[in-house]
C-alpha cells in the first residue's frame, strides 16, 4: 500500500519536458448520469486539462456504466427517499452529504437540485449516448445529460426529453426516435458494462488512463493535475498495456496503491 501522499511526493518531482512532443494520451471515463460525483469530478479533471500544456496530445473517451441497474422512475418517490437506501447512508448521513456534495458542484459552478431531481434508469440515455459518440458528439451528449439530471431536474427514461437533448446538441431528431424506439446500441453499452466489470470497477467515476492506470473517486483540480503529469511522463519511458496485464496504480479516495 502506498499512501496518496507518497505518490504526490512522487509526483511533484516530476518535471514535464519543455518540447512538444507526439505522444498521446488516452483518458477513458466510467460514469453516469444520475452520479452526483461524477459530474463534479469531470469539470475537476477539465479544468486539469487546462492548465496541462499537452492538452492537444490528451484524448478523452467516455464509457457508459448503470450504478442502478434495477432503477425504475416512480412518480412522486423523492430522490431522498432513495439516495439512503442506494448509499446505505441513516438520514442524518444522508443530509451531510448532499450538502457536501451540492457546496463541492456549486464550488465548480454546479448547482445541483437535489429536491427536484428525479431518479430513474439510465440505459436509453447511454444508448442515445452511444449514438451521439459515434456521430462524433459523445462529450456534448455526457455534457447534456449531467445537466439535464443535476440542473434541470429533466426525466432521463423519458424517450421525448431525450430526443429534445439530442437535437439540441445538433444530432438528428428522427436518429435519435429510431435509435430510441429500438434496441440499438444496447450492446455497446452492455460492452462497457462488461469492460468494467472484468477490470474491477465497483463504482464510478473511474478514470483509465493509456489503459494502464485506474483513479477512481474525486480528486482535486490540483491533484488531477499531478496525476496527468506524471502518466505522461512515466508512458514517454514506457509502453501503455492492457489494464488487467499491467501494473496499476489504483487510487481511491486519500489512498494509492500499486
Amino acid at each position: 500500500m502506498q499512501s496518496f501522499r507518497n505518490l504526490e511526493w512522487k509526483i511533484d518531482s516530476v518535471r514535464v519536458c519543455q518540447q512538444r512532443s507526439t505522444r498521446k494520451m488516452k483518458i477513458e471515463i466510467w460514469s453516469d448520469f444520475v452520479c452526483p460525483s461524477c459530474y463534479i469530478a469531470k469539470r475537476r479533471l477539465e479544468k486539469a486539462l487546462q492548465l496541462f500544456p499537452y492538452r492537444e496530445g490528451v484524448t478523452i473517451q467516455y464509457r457508459s456504466y448503470l450504478v442502478d441497474p434495477t432503477a425504475e422512475y416512480r412518480p412522486g418517490v423523492h430522490f431522498y427517499d432513495v439516495f439512503p437506501e442506494w448509499k446505505g447512508l441513516s438520514s442524518e448521513e444522508m443530509e451531510a452529504t448532499i450538502r457536501q456534495i451540492t457546496l463541492e458542484a456549486k464550488a465548480e459552478g454546479l448547482d445541483y437540485r437535489f429536491d427536484t431531481m428525479r431518479y430513474t434508469n439510465t440505459f436509453d440515455a447511454h444508448r442515445l449516448f452511444q449514438f451521439a459518440e459515434k456521430k462524433g458528439k459523445g462529450e456534448e451528449m455526457t455534457e447534456r445529460l449531467l445537466q439535464g439530471y443535476f440542473i434541470k431536474s429533466e426525466l432521463l427514461s423519458d424517450i421525448d426529453t431525450l430526443i429534445g437533448m439530442a437535437k439540441e446538441i445538433g444530432l438528428d431528431e428522427q436518429e435519435a426516435h429510431d435509435v430510441l424506439s429500438s434496441n440499438k446500441f444496447s450492446l455497446r453499452v452492455n460492452e462497457d458494462i462488461a469492460t468494467a466489470d472484468q477490470i474491477g470497477i465497483q463504482d464510478v467515476p473511474v478514470f483509465v488512463f493509456n489503459e494502464t492506470y485506474a483513479v477512481s473517486e474525486v480528486h482535486s483540480t490540483e491533484v488531477f493535475l499531478k496525476i496527468i503529469e506524471k502518466i505522461w511522463e512515466e508512458e514517454g519511458h514506457h509502453p501503455a498495456a492492457k489494464v488487467n496485464k499491467a501494473k496499476t496504480l489504483y487510487c481511491e479516495g486519500d489512498e494509492c496503491c500499486d
